[in-house]
């Protein structure tokens, strides 16, 4: 019993990291943005987002759990009442819907201009494997991320330590002089609130899927650390780069400086993050979907891959740059609400 728990946290921890950590993350651009240019006061910042991480990513499935919440749809009209609720879950839908058709896209242009293959290729190997995947439900989702996660933090590992040396002495030299910028501690409540919006699409699900709460409370502290360790990891891999600010994929650029090998695990990291998200967010929205038309979860989630595939060709960026504030500005209000809600509340 102890060791099927056990396995089950490592499950429910995986799935969590793999949820977060998007393409964006493994480029290290997220990164940069929130962290990495405060220097110093930046790895500060993602201590401090790792015990957010713990605590609320935790809470928020704990709670889910106490709420018997079947869908994201559920758990928002909890937290803010049905007519809010039920608008925010109208903007959550199409921005993971967004979202996903700019991984499948971000999976083409991965296969055209790193593998120099048909970027279509890549589209219609991503889909269809997500297809297969997500046929098996909650299973499916575990088992991608509890291959790709730990993948991806061996990758990490790796290259964090070969520029661990530069990397001290960077974040050494960019303590900034004069008075101290106070965003390098609003950044890891933005950055936090941000991606547990996103994620409550597939971790609210996963928590009703499991029920068992101490498998779900040892994953949620352990996917938490394992979210700050990666952070923490990548941040002082770009700290080593020179003007790591101006780069759009900065980790590429600490890869250049090393070998093949890197290069093409690099390549890897980068699609098993994209097939992470995009399984599990048409994981989420079919299970909040199926939750306001009563479907069957697989019609959903062909209906939802069809969807964002078409969106794929498509510009929509304009769309994304107005809603993806509009969810920050949500967030705002998310992670309150999360820390101090109990069941009592109903």
């Amino acid at each position: 019993m102890a060791k099927k728990q056990a396995n089950l946290s490592f499950k429910i921890a995986a799935t969590y990291i793999g949820t977060i950590v998007g393409a964006g993350f493994a480029t290290g651009k997220e990164i940069v943005e929130f962290f990495t240019v405060h220097g110093l006061y930046g790895a500060i910042g993602i201590l401090l987002s790792g015990i957010l991480f713990i605590w609320l990513g935790t809470k928020m499935m704990l709670l889910s759990v106490d709420i018997q919440a079947f869908s994201v749809q559920e758990f928002n009209r909890y937290l803010f009442g049905n007519t809010v609720g039920t608008i925010i879950n109208g903007i959550t839908i199409v921005v993971l819907i967004g979202v996903t058709s700019v991984m499948l896209s971000g999976a083409g242009a991965v296969f055209e201009e790193q593998l120099h293959l048909n970027r279509q290729l890549g589209i219609i190997l991503t889909v269809a494997i997500s297809l297969l995947v997500l046929q098996k439900g909650i299973e499916g989702v575990f088992s991608v991320n509890v291959i790709v996660v730990p993948i991806m933090m061996l990758f990490i590992i790796g290259l964090s330590s070969t520029t661990f040396s530069t990397s001290l002495a960077s974040i050494g030299q960019t303590i900034p002089e004069g008075p101290v910028n106070i965003k390098w501690f609003i950044n890891p409540f933005a950055y936090v609130a941000l991606n547990l919006v996103l994620a409550q699409s597939v971790l609210v699900p996963l928590a009703h899927e499991v029920q068992d709460k101490k498998a779900i409370m040892k994953g949620g502290i352990l996917g938490g650390i394992g979210l700050c360790f990666i952070l923490l990891s990548s941040h002082l891999a770009i700290s080593s780069i020179e003007s790591f600010h101006t780069y759009n994929i900065p980790m590429a650029e600490v890869i250049r400086q090393l070998n093949y090998v890197f290069h093409f695990l690099f390549i890897f990291i980068i699609l098993g993050e994209i097939f992470t998200t995009v399984v599990g967010n048409v994981f989420g929205i079919s299970k909040q979907l199926q939750s306001i038309f009563d479907i069957p979860y697989f019609i959903v989630v062909v209906v939802v891959i069809c969807v964002a595939y078409s969106i794929s060709f498509v510009s929509y960026s304009p769309l994304l740059s107005f809603l993806y504030p509009l969810i920050g500005w949500v967030s705002l209000a998310f992670l309150p609400l999360v820390a101090f809600k109990t069941k009592k509340h109903l």
